[in-house]
């Protein structure tokens, strides 16, 4: 399913990207990766945005749209978030990306791909492996290269072995 993306899903990809950053402010310790998330409702109202603290809560689930899908049922009372959009800066892991299935969020868009986290030492890529291939997300192309380099500095900050 290839979706089209318009002006707002960029600015709103762009939000999920300044997420992101949030792991380079954090001092010499990281929170997480370098991964944000918002969502919005299908009226375009921001619902709520997280970014990924793994490190921090010591919780392998705490990726950023998993964050932001908690945020956004906490804020609406619901786990249904039907008509919702997700706009997560790299492409979902295999554990987010069905997190939002089960949340029934209607879209989701990406910017940075499974592969740019592999490049910085990230497996999702060798998580998708496990699975059988499908298309299930739009790549937002425009703002790939904003959201990759935001990776490669939280990677030149900490590093990765690899284990998170």
């Amino acid at each position: 399913m290839n979706q089209k993306y318009n002006d707002f899903d960029i600015k709103a990809m762009q939000e999920a990207i300044k997420l992101s950053a949030s792991s380079l402010e954090c001092g010499n310790i990281p929170d997480g990766g370098p991964f944000g998330a918002v969502i919005y409702d299908n009226e375009g109202n921001f619902i709520a945005g997280g970014y990924n603290h793994v490190l921090a809560n010591h919780d392998p689930s705490a990726h950023g749209e998993v964050q932001a899908i908690r945020a956004a049922g906490q804020k609406l009372k619901t786990w249904d978030l039907t008509g919702c959009t997700l706009y997560t800066s790299c492409e979902p892991c295999p554990m987010c990306l069905m997190t939002a299935k089960w949340a029934n969020i209607s879209k989701i868009f990406f910017a940075a791909t499974r592969k740019d986290a592999a490049d910085i030492g990230f497996k999702d890529d060798e998580l998708y492996e496990l699975l059988k291939p499908a298309v299930f997300a739009t790549p937002i192309k425009e703002c790939r290269d904003e959201a990759v380099a935001i990776m490669h500095k939280w990677r030149e900050k900490f590093g990765n072995d690899g284990s998170y």
